[in-house]
Order: C-alpha cells, then structure tokens, then sequence
C-alpha cells in the first residue's frame, strides 16, 4: 500500500507571495531576454529589407531624395523633423540630413529611382539616365535590366561600362560599372521581390568579408574566427580544468593548503578580463612567442611570426580566463557523487585510476560539459583581452586554408564581439552603422546560443545513455 503525503499547508502571507513572487521574476527575466532579441532583430534584420525611397519637395523648391529612419522633435519643441538617409557623399559631402515636417510641401514614391552601392565613395541615390558599353548605349528599364545582369557575373567577366546618373539637385555623375557593388530599384520592385532581395542581403552578410571600413559588406572572417577561437579554446581548457578539479577532489589531502587552492580558483574567476589580456601579451606573446621566434623563424627576425598577436595566443588566453570556471563546475559534480560509488568500485577490485575512470569520470561528465557551457558563453563575447592578443579589424588572411599546415596558428583573426566594438565607435559614419550593430549583436547572440545548445544537447545525451546502462 503506497501511501501519499498532503503538500503542508500555506498558512503565512509570505508563503503565500513567496511562489508570486518567483513566478514574476522568472517571468520579467524571460520578458527582458524576448525583449533584447526583439530589437536586436527588428533593428539588425530590418536594415536588409530593400526600403521605399522618398523624394521630397520642399516649401523652398529644393528636392530631396533618400530613405526615412526615423523622427524627431525639434530642439525648440516647435515641430518634428524627419532623418533621411541621402547618400551621395561625394556631392553633398554628407549622406544624412534633417527635414523638417513642416517644411515639406510634397512627398513622392516615384519608380525610377534607384540606389546603388559603390567604392569608395558609399550609396548613390538618385536616378539612372543611361548604360554606355562597347558603342552601345542603354536607357531607361534596358539600362536597368543591363546593370542587373553585369552585376550578376563574377568581377573578372563584367562588361566594362559607364553609368550616367542624376541626383535630387540634378548634378550628372558618371560611374564605372567597376565600382558598383549592388543595384537596387526599391519602389519599382513587388513584395515577393523584396523578400528575394532580402534573403539574399542576408545571405551576402553572412558569407562575405567587410567593406568600406566595416560598414558595409558582411561578417563571415568574424564569424569564422569567432568559431574557430571558441573550439580551441575549448580544447585547451577541458583537459587542464577537469584535471585540476580531479586533483583537488579525489587526490590532494584536503588540508588547509588545498582549502587556500581552492580560495585563489574562485577568486580567479573574478579577475577583470582585461588583466589576463596583459598577461597573455607579456607571457604568452612576448615571452613564448618571442623565444620560438629567437629559435625556430630568426630568419625572419626582425619581423616576428609567434612573436605578435595571433589565433593560438589568444586562444591561450580566454583558455586561462575561463579555467577557474571549469575547475569549479567540474568538482562540484565530483563532489556530488556519492562515496559509496567509489567504495564499492574499489570492493569490487578496481584500482584507484579504473574507479575514477570507469566510475567517477563518467557521472561526472554532466558537470564538466556545464563548465565548458558556461566558459563558452564567457569566452564568446570577451573582446578587451583580444585587443592584446591577436584580434584584428581586417584580416587579410584566413587562418585555415588550402597552404600547409593549413591551420596557421600565428595569424590574426577577425571576432565578432571586436568587430562590433569598431563598427559602433571607429567607424566613419556612426550612423550608418547602427544597424550593422544590431545585425552583428543578434548574430553574435546566435552563435553563443548555437554553441552553447550543441553542449547541452551532448550534455544531456550522455545523461540519458548513462542512465540507460544503470
């Protein structure tokens, strides 16, 4: 006969809030997190969608053409004034102006005009007059569709041409074919052509290097890099943690120096960041790197190889960062296991590394794939100790490629938390760059998520295969 036993009876008004008031929180916290990653992807993804193009009369006469963002009251609280994005840097000298609703007379959305991305000089808005290529000259949609189509063949097949263009204030410029990277007419284009637009907007972020000082183009180095920085450091700081937390809780006396030990691990983990860049510059750069450069690459002295900023440095880095988090997590779940496990691995005639192999190791697996969890999500969004030791704003090179050892080590790598930072406060139009911000913020997000989700999804496997075999 199983007998059940009745939950004890709230009585008290703090028993009876208590549960309230953890429901609200857990609530508020989960209402915080939908809130972040809302803006982050209404302002990141929305950048991408091909916006209408406004062109705007003035009371005065004077036309205006370019893109809404956003409004605004006065400074003298008369009025709003509108935030337009212009383009035409090379003619205005400035891609941004204010408008003040009440001067507006009138606002357009005519078909014809069109926005083209350029180097070097960014976004040309305005209007497309005519093609000229081998003797030939195009107007009007064949100018359009001839665009379209060079644009669409790789840089070394394009037909050479000069594009005639006309801005608001009707000044004619001639562009070369060569120098247009995209070609976009907005308001002449259906909505199933928008969403095409936009996907492959998106697609070109995510798979292309950055342009016109990282305010243009996309993030794939950094997302490589960031990618390629996490696994390694992961590999790095597995073993040397889960081996230390092994020591300190199955094998050192547990005496007042391993009670000091374990003090230092945990007030470690509380270090600013930026203090291990320091170390990692002056130890693993200068000191190690330095001394390989001295033994094995003098030849190419007084240019360093490891003697500078790389992808393994700063691996070693954010290894040594996260290391106090992984000993902690790891020895807290061998000091959840019980002792009779150990005791009767040991009764049973197992030795003392088959019972911490076979036995321990195992049910432990749990807490040390938490440690790597948390030292990967840790590790991910760090960018002051990568300053020091081996992030770059443009890598030129990859560190992985087709030349040997194909993994190369000593380079500079692009980071997405690094690039966010230079995007938002280096860049040369702040303003443009605010929804690459937001784009590279929400991406960043993703990627520790996915990486975080691949740990726990493991972690949980090997929870369920352990209880199988019990």
């Amino acid at each position: 006969m199983r007998w059940h036993r009745k939950p004890p009876r709230l009585t008290s008004v703090g028993s009876l809030l208590w549960p309230w008031l953890c429901a609200a929180s857990v609530a508020l916290s989960l209402l915080m997190l939908a809130t972040l990653l809302t803006l982050l992807a209404a302002r990141g993804l929305g950048h991408f969608w091909p916006a209408t193009l406004e062109q705007v009369t003035l009371r005065s006469g004077e036309t205006v053409i370019g893109q809404p963002v956003r409004e605004a009251p006065l400074p003298n609280a008369a009025g709003t004034e509108r935030l337009y994005f212009t383009g035409n840097r090379d003619l205005d000298g400035d891609s941004w102006r204010w408008v003040a609703l009440g001067d507006i007379a009138a606002v357009a959305e005519p078909n014809d005009l069109i926005r083209l991305e350029r180097a070097p000089w960014g976004d040309f808005i305005g209007r497309l007059d005519v093609v000229e290529s081998a003797g030939q000259r195009f107007e009007g949609e064949a100018a359009w569709a001839f665009v379209a189509q060079a644009l669409r063949l790789p840089d070394g097949q394009r037909p050479i041409a000069r594009l005639q263009l006309t801005s608001a204030q009707g000044d004619t410029v001639s562009q070369p074919l060569a120098g247009v990277t995209r070609f976009q007419a907005p308001n002449a284009m259906s909505w199933s052509q928008k969403v095409a637009v936009w996907c492959k907007r998106i697609w070109q972020f995510l798979s292309e290097g950055p342009r016109s000082a990282n305010t243009g183009g996309g993030v794939w180095p950094a997302i490589f890099g960031t990618v390629m920085m996490v696994m390694l450091m992961s590999v790095i700081v597995t073993p040397f943690g889960v081996l230390a937390a092994i020591y300190l809780n199955e094998i050192a006396h547990q005496n007042r120096l391993t009670r000091l030990v374990r003090i230092g691990v945990r007030n470690l983990a509380g270090v600013p960041s930026i203090v291990y860049g320091v170390f990692g510059l002056g130890v693993f750069v200068y000191g190690i790197g330095g001394s390989i450069d001295s033994w094995f690459f003098e030849d190419t002295l007084p240019s360093p190889t490891f003697g500078t900023g790389g992808l393994l440095w700063a691996s070693l880095t954010l290894a040594l960062l996260t290391l106090p988090v992984v000993i902690v997590a790891t020895e807290e779940g061998l000091a959840r296991i019980p002792d009779a496990q150990r005791e009767g691995a040991v009764a049973l005639g197992a030795t003392r590394l088959e019972m911490l192999v076979r036995v321990v190791l195992p049910m432990a697996t749990p807490a040390m794939l938490t440690g790597v969890i948390l030292a990967v999500a840790r590790a991910a969004g760090e960018v002051a100790p990568l300053m020091l030791v081996g992030v770059a704003k443009l890598a030129p090179q990859m560190p992985v490629d087709g030349e040997f050892p194909y993994l190369h080590l000593e380079r500079k790598f692009m980071h997405l938390g690094y690039h966010l930072f230079d995007t938002a406060f280096h860049g040369e139009d702040v303003q443009a760059a605010i929804p690459l911000v937001f784009a590279t913020a929400l991406l960043l997000v993703l990627i520790v998520l996915v990486l975080n989700l691949t740990a726990i999804f493991l972690r949980h496997y090997l929870r369920r295969q352990r209880g199988n075999e019990c």
